[in-house]
């Protein structure tokens, strides 16, 4: 009976699985938009932008080609979600765009924040459309190239943002908008961030770049084509042509493609003929935080310290474009400009401050003077005060006059150092005891250009010069020089980042001190000397040592930080032989 069971029973038969579409043939081409506008990102632009900079181009490269291996492995091994897996495809579609993006934006962040990328070079999304325009519009590059050839390239927009119009081809105007348009691009080409255009001889007129700091003389021109070229930027800037000798300041915006410019233009007549200064970007050119700027963490400490008491004096001393305005405004943004009433008086205002009240003195304007102007903010009952600058005695005198208990006061004034500072503020008062009793510090700082990082080369210094720096020789087994030309395929070719000059932007060296009781008790004797000492009791370095750490950590060259701190030497009488320069005082590590 078991058996005839047993047997009756039917056992199934085995057969191979019917074939399984496990993904929808459409599926697969949803993950292709995403990989070829990732790859046409990378190629026609990031790594086009790599080269171009010198951006480690072969390390984005391996970045780039491992997220799309990781975006690859998203869509092949994501593991089932869902029921029968059928949101799987769905997060794989979310996850892809994501990882292959991640390293775009990584490089977007990297390259923008790189010293050897401009203003006008780093990627942005106008900078991306223009690249694809580029590659959809052939004739681009043929226009392009021909506006190399004479053809105006720029947009110039007065301050109402209307166009200056482009005139004809065969009028005399043309000529000199293809002028003024050269002078503009130069500017670009070298990182310019002034431009002066002024008569250097009796019949001609010369451009000079200022390029990190440094005067680069440009084209020479006829006094004729200078006056002509000075008036075109007046016209555009909406200034009076017919006036040349007031003063006169007015802005044009310069376009290039996606990328603009801020022009600030002032010009003044004279005996030796018009000068023209433009001004590029001047809100970039001031605009810094506390860790931009270049102090070290225990001046930085002091100041903000400073930010929080009242009272008193703080006296901020460079020389002439020697950054102070950047170093007043960037002091100006410590301060909680919500909870205090914060106000500077100034004779150009160079960008704005969030919070402060920024209040501009005319020297044109009918009115009252810049002290007159000076007194009557600090009687509003302020609780900070910068005052830009002291063009008079009368000033420094106002200053003192305010509350000594709770309003603060930053003068910033031209001088060399802080000891220099404040003599000039004693000068200034013209009383040593009003002078010791005001002071509650001093900021003195001196601009020294950076290496680029592009070219700088390493070498190992010779323990006598290490010696004469001050520099320990156990310690410090490296140094940087400029070197301004880069390898390529072996061959020496001039560096594209800094045109070969070997220095790109510029940096500061600050010395800070705090003015002690026995600071005060010097300044009311006038003992220069004993000040100095008292000051560098509290242990913040020098300007001198203060550059010298930049020059041990790579960031400029001892060649550069000689330059700036080697004194000036007086004008020999004539037929004298010249005096050998005079070192700066040996600094201290």
């Amino acid at each position: 009976m078991g058996l005839d069971l047993v047997a009756s029973q039917s056992v199934p038969t085995l057969v191979l699985a019917e074939a399984l579409t496990l993904v929808s043939v459409w599926k697969p081409l949803l993950f292709v938009p995403p990989f070829v506008a990732w790859a046409w990102l990378v190629s026609a632009v990031l790594d086009k932008h790599a080269a171009k900079f010198y951006l480690e181009r072969e390390r984005w490269n391996f970045i780039h080609a491992g997220a799309a291996l990781v975006a690859l492995a998203a869509i092949v091994f994501m593991p089932p979600v869902g029921e029968g897996g059928s949101l799987t495809w769905i997060i794989s579609l979310v996850a892809v765009p994501l990882i292959l993006f991640a390293s775009v934006a990584a490089y977007i962040v990297s390259a923008n924040k790189d010293e050897r990328v401009p203003a006008s070079g780093r990627v942005t999304v106008d900078s991306i459309k223009a690249a694809f325009g580029s590659t959809d519009k052939p004739g681009v590059k043929k226009k392009a190239a021909k506006g190399k050839a004479g053809t105006p390239v720029l947009t110039v927009r007065r301050p109402d943002k209307s166009a200056v119009d482009v005139p004809e081809a065969d009028s005399p105007e043309y000529e000199l908008r293809l002028a003024a348009e050269s002078m503009a691009i130069k500017a670009f080409d070298n990182r310019s961030s002034r431009i002066d255009l002024m008569q250097t001889a009796k019949d001609a007129y010369q451009v000079i770049f200022h390029v990190d700091g440094m005067k680069v003389p440009g084209d020479t021109m006829p006094a004729a084509a200078g006056v002509k070229l000075i008036d075109f930027w007046k016209g555009a800037a909406k200034l009076d042509i017919n006036d040349r000798r007031k003063k006169q300041a007015g802005d044009v915006t310069i376009e290039r493609g996606t990328v603009k410019n801020k022009f600030h233009i002032d010009t003044v007549g004279g005996p030796a003929g018009q000068k023209m200064t433009i001004v590029i970007d001047p809100e970039q050119q001031v605009r810094r935080n506390a860790d931009q700027i270049g102090w070290t963490p225990e001046q930085t400490d002091l100041i903000k310290s400073w930010t929080t008491a009242r009272g008193g004096v703080i006296l901020l001393a460079g020389g002439p474009e020697g950054g102070r305005t950047t170093t007043l405004y960037t002091a100006m943004k410590i301060h909680d400009a919500y909870t205090n009433n914060v106000q500077t008086v100034e004779i150009e205002i160079e960008d704005a401050i969030e919070g402060v009240r920024q209040n501009r003195w005319d020297p044109q304007a009918e009115g009252p003077d810049f002290a007159t102007l000076v007194r009557s903010i600090l009687r509003r009952d302020p609780d900070i005060v910068a005052v830009a600058d002291v063009p008079d005695a009368q000033t420094a005198k106002e200053v003192i006059k305010a509350d000594q208990d709770k309003c603060r006061v930053w003068v910033s004034l031209q001088a060399e150092g802080a000891v220099g500072a404040i003599q000039q503020w004693t000068k200034l008062l013209g009383d040593a005891e009003s002078a010791a009793k005001s002071v509650r510090g001093v900021v003195a700082q001196k601009l020294l250009r950076k290496l680029c990082i592009n070219c700088k080369q390493a070498y190992q210094p010779a323990p006598d010069v290490l010696k004469k720096l001050g520099l320990p020789a156990d310690k410090v087994k490296q140094l940087f020089k400029k070197g301004g030309e880069v390898l390529v395929k072996n061959k020496p070719e001039t560096c594209p980042v800094c045109q070969g000059t070997g220095y790109l932007q510029r940096d500061a060296a600050f010395e800070v001190f705090e003015v002690s009781d026995g600071a005060r008790e010097m300044i009311r004797t006038q003992n220069w000397t004993g000040l100095k000492a008292e000051l560098r009791k509290g242990g913040l370095p020098s300007i001198q040592q203060a550059a010298l750490r930049k020059a041990v950590d790579g960031v400029t060259s001892v060649e550069e930080v000689l330059r700036i701190t080697t004194e000036p030497q007086p004008a020999a009488k004539p037929g004298a032989a010249p005096a050998p320069a005079k070192p700066a005082a040996k600094p201290t590590a």
